[in-house]
């Protein structure tokens, strides 16, 4: 008899879409693992024929969480294809936006989506448990309530200078559609500060972001967290201590190959914008890690596959040159075939590979010792990479480490708005060819359009949920979470923790529904919907 449980754990409400994740297991081992994005969203479809500037309208309401990195993408879409100029204060404005949106979902996303699962009785043997218990348990842990509540404050600053958040506009080609006030730059370096004192440095780091900051090495982080009372019982320190105690870094491991488009264009490299020129203009470094060396970004190595996917038959192609996905009629959607199309979503490859995008590639390119001196220098993950490897641990503390470099980004960039320059220079539309791309929270995502006789006959957009969640491709490679789901070690085969915690580490924008098989006599034996 199959065992049903369904835990719904976010109080922030449901992402879109829906994603099943199927696995297999033999012997309380994940043999196979499959992703299949069971929703078609069609906004490719949408975006045909209309004008070009409808995609800073529609694009923002794909996702309600990151709907500020979507007009971050179209507006940057547009400026490239007809040529645009930005003044500083524009490039400023963007980048609080985009860190501002970025920063909020630290605190929410492990409270409310990942460190809950840290509750679970499956880790009630180990010494840490009540602790991690008593703070992280959902709705009722101490620190949960404060971090989904300090969550809040950076998107109210994205609220002075968008209009509103999610689906704010105010990104446009050409600059943006404002015009703060001295009052404005006031009040949102207060709300910052605000969540610094009531979270960040308090709760979280227990220490200041400057000390925090100092940390190189994995020495230098136990170090830290050794140092006091203060950093060892933060819940950092708490996540760092439990998480090792716990055994997190001992499976979730991947691909193991990352990439990252990077973002944040300095605010006096890119006042041209040029598809060409973005690599060199971003602030959080992009690019392409093997696993032992770094490579260049080209987003000219990006290919689509399809040949998994519910759409017609095409050669995997750059979303340039790549047709609008064409859906299989009705009957042909076969959710049972793996070895056939099985998922809605495509299979991105960059150079062939299959590689995660999210803030452990983000660390890992900030560890390049090639970046620039604009670019962040930070040799940490690599360190903490050839220590361990990659984890569901290694990825959770990634996305962690964010928060107090970004508060340090939104502070200065708002000391730099210059409340007499201009704010928007209005383009000449035209016909062309244009990429948009940033880090949403989730990774890399990015928007190709074309426009021809005035209306966009090609747009295409890859989010960050679907470089991960893609099925196989054309050789047959898994996607980075189907790779890995595989050899997970499952302690009870009824309630397979370990399956949450590996998907939720990835924090697919999508509803996911993990359903355990075992992998011989194909009987299911627990679903859970994240």
């Amino acid at each position: 008899m199959s065992v049903m449980k369904e835990l719904n754990i976010s109080p922030v409400g449901r992402v879109e879409g829906d994603l099943d994740v199927k696995v297999y297991m033999q012997d309380g081992v994940v043999t196979r693992a499959h992703t299949q994005a069971a929703m078609f969203r069609g906004f490719e479809q949408i975006m045909a024929g209309k004008d070009p500037q409808s995609g800073l309208i529609v694009t923002p309401r794909i996702c309600g969480i990151c709907g500020g990195s979507h007009l971050y993408c179209a507006s940057s879409a547009l400026d490239t294809a007809w040529k645009t100029h930005l003044p500083p204060n524009a490039l400023l404005l963007r980048a609080i936006g985009q860190a501002t949106e970025t920063i909020q979902s630290i605190p929410r996303w492990f409270y409310a989506i990942f460190a809950t699962d840290m509750a679970n009785k499956k880790f009630a043997n180990k010494p840490l448990y009540e602790e991690v218990v008593r703070r992280f348990a959902a709705y009722v842990g101490t620190s949960f309530q404060k971090g989904v509540t300090a969550s809040g404050r950076p998107v109210e600053v994205y609220a002075i200078f968008g209009g509103q958040w999610p689906h704010s506009s105010y990104m446009v080609p050409g600059g943006v559609m404002c015009a703060p006030t001295l009052k404005d730059i006031t009040r949102a370096h207060a709300i910052m500060n605000h969540f610094r004192v009531d979270w960040l440095e308090t709760v979280w780091l227990g220490c200041s972001i400057e000390r925090y900051m100092q940390i190189k090495s994995w020495d230098d982080l136990m170090n830290w967290l050794h140092e006091n009372e203060s950093h060892h019982n933060s819940d950092l320190g708490l996540f760092l201590r439990a998480g090792i105690e716990f055994g997190l870094d001992k499976f979730g491991q991947g691909v193991g190959k990352f990439m990252a488009y990077g973002t944040y264009l300095h605010k006096d490299m890119y006042n041209n914008p040029t598809v060409e020129g973005r690599q060199d203009a971003v602030i959080s470094p992009g690019g392409f890690y093997d696993g032992a060396n770094f490579f260049n970004l080209d987003h000219r190595e990006i290919t689509e596959h399809v040949k998994h996917s519910w759409y017609k038959d095409v050669a995997a192609a750059h979303p340039w040159n790549e047709p609008l996905p064409t859906p299989l009629p009705s009957q042909n959607l076969d959710q049972t075939d793996f070895n056939n199309k099985y998922s809605w979503a495509k299979a991105p490859r960059y150079t062939g590979h299959a590689a995660e995008v999210g803030p452990l590639a983000r660390v890992i390119m900030n560890a390049n010792p090639g970046n620039k001196s604009h670019q962040i220098q930070d040799p940490l993950f690599l360190d903490i990479m050839n220590r361990m490897g990659p984890s569901v641990f290694t990825r959770a503390l990634a996305r962690v480490h964010e928060a107090p470099r970004l508060y340090t980004f939104i502070n200065d960039w708002l000391s730099q708005i210059n409340l007499d320059g201009e704010f928007y220079v209005k383009p000449q539309e035209r016909d062309g060819r244009g990429w948009g791309a940033t880090e949403a929270a989730r990774g890399a995502l990015a928007h190709w359009i074309e426009i021809e006789n005035g209306l966009i006959k090609n747009y295409q957009v890859i989010a960050p949920t679907t470089w991960n969640v893609g099925p196989n491709d054309e050789s047959g490679n898994s996607g980075p979470i189907e790779a890995a789901l595989e050899g997970t070690e499952i302690e009870d085969p009824h309630d397979p923790v370990e399956v949450g915690m590996v998907a939720r580490s990835f924090d697919s924008c999508l509803v996911c529904t993990v359903h355990a098989h075992d992998a011989k006599t194909g009987e299911k034996l627990a679903k859970f919907k994240l």
